[in-house]
């Protein structure tokens, strides 16, 4: 995607409201759920729920499963393309939006477009803005049912620059590291990896920096003969050598210090459970309606199956001085097959973990860009 667009919607114009699918009910505007919010994460990929959860959604339900949902007002959302007409007054947004693909086609995006819109009609707005579009097929999707029409248009590698100075933090095979590495090699996401931080020199990540000639720096901990404070001053002045701006922990295995906390405030940490967004909260609801545990801690999926729960996940989160209690970036939801071991299902749960870190990513980069 090179270029991102804001529409708008002129909301004084008359335009035909869609009756529902036949067994697809629509409900009322209302702060978005827990099960919702999951679905969502797990439907379309996992950044969108922060922003669901943000503002009031109108959700599709066929036999009282979410197959669609659209959100209005959001609120506190600091991505760039917002800077412009969505500050005018009289403008409401819309958004983010999304159907299930197998109910795609049958009029239910239709619906919910329909009814979002004419909420905020209701709520006094006179344009909407329809924000990030991402490409001219959906934008010719809103023309054709909304008469939405071109605002504005952003170059995505104006956006994104400059890149990034970002240091990775792993303690073992360093496969989210290799991703990382892959995804700002091709340009997915305009990170300068300078350094990598291991904490055992039989880390497989360190043969994958040297292999992409990025300087890996070991910083082992002898808990017999080093204090704990000894060894967190050393890891701090190791990291802080390379100036980063942004640190990523892929399989980190070892509590950082308060210092080192308070010395990089852009610290993101891959947690291998699904995290709920309220950090305060030690259980969190799935797509199915289920509520489990948060499972936090370093053994987060052998705690899942020694506990018979059903699902697991993946969570990118702001790292705090409360361990896997920051703010979620971006997570997904995994359920967990029949008789599943620990081994199979962490290698299931390293598949969704990339695409987590790159959405979790990527919505840092629009954020800070604004």
């Amino acid at each position: 995607m090179h270029e991102i667009l804001n529409l708008v919607v002129d909301l004084a114009r008359e335009r035909m409201n869609s009756p529902a699918p036949a067994g697809v009910e629509i409900g009322a505007p209302v702060r978005t759920d827990e099960r919702t919010l999951a679905w969502i994460d797990e439907t379309f990929g996992g950044a969108w729920s922060s922003e669901a959860a943000a503002g009031r959604s109108i959700v599709a339900r066929r036999a009282g499963s979410p197959v669609g949902f659209a959100t209005i007002e959001p609120h506190g959302l600091t991505y760039s393309w917002l800077e412009g007409l969505a500050r005018e007054p009289g403008v409401g947004v819309f958004g983010p939006f999304g159907v299930a693909p197998e109910e795609r086609g049958k009029g239910v995006g239709r619906t919910l477009l329909g009814r979002a819109l004419g909420e905020l009609r209701v709520s006094g707005y006179r344009r909407a803005i329809i924000p990030a579009v991402g490409d001219e097929r959906l934008a010719r999707y809103y023309a054709r049912c909304s008469n939405a029409e071109l605002a504005e248009r952003f170059d995505c590698a104006t956006l994104l620059r400059p890149q990034r100075r970002t240091l990775v933090m792993a303690s073992g095979n360093g496969s989210n590291f290799q991703a990382v590495l892959d995804a700002a090699r091709e340009g997915a996401i305009p990170l300068e990896i300078v350094g990598l931080i291991v904490n055992s020199e039989a880390a497989h990540a360190i043969e994958r920096a040297r292999g992409a000639g990025i300087r890996a720096t070991i910083v082992s901990w002898n808990r017999e003969r080093e204090p704990r404070a000894e060894y967190d001053a050393r890891l701090l002045e190791a990291a802080s050598a390379e100036s980063p701006d942004l640190v990523l922990l892929l399989g980190w295995m070892h509590l950082l210090s308060r210092p080192f906390v308070a010395a990089f405030p852009e610290m993101f940490n891959l947690h291998p459970a699904f995290l709920p967004l309220d950090p305060a909260r030690d259980d969190v609801v799935l797509p199915d309606g289920t509520r489990i545990p948060a499972f936090r801690g370093p053994r987060a999926v052998r705690d899942a199956l020694n506990a018979s729960a059903q699902w697991v996940g993946a969570t990118l989160h702001r790292v705090t001085a409360a361990t896997d209690r920051g703010p979620v970036m971006a997570r997904r939801p995994l359920r967990v097959r029949p008789g599943e071991d620990e081994a199979h299902l962490m290698e299931r749960v390293h598949a969704i973990e990339r695409g987590v870190v790159r959405a979790g990513i990527t919505r840092w980069l629009y954020e800070r860009s604004g």
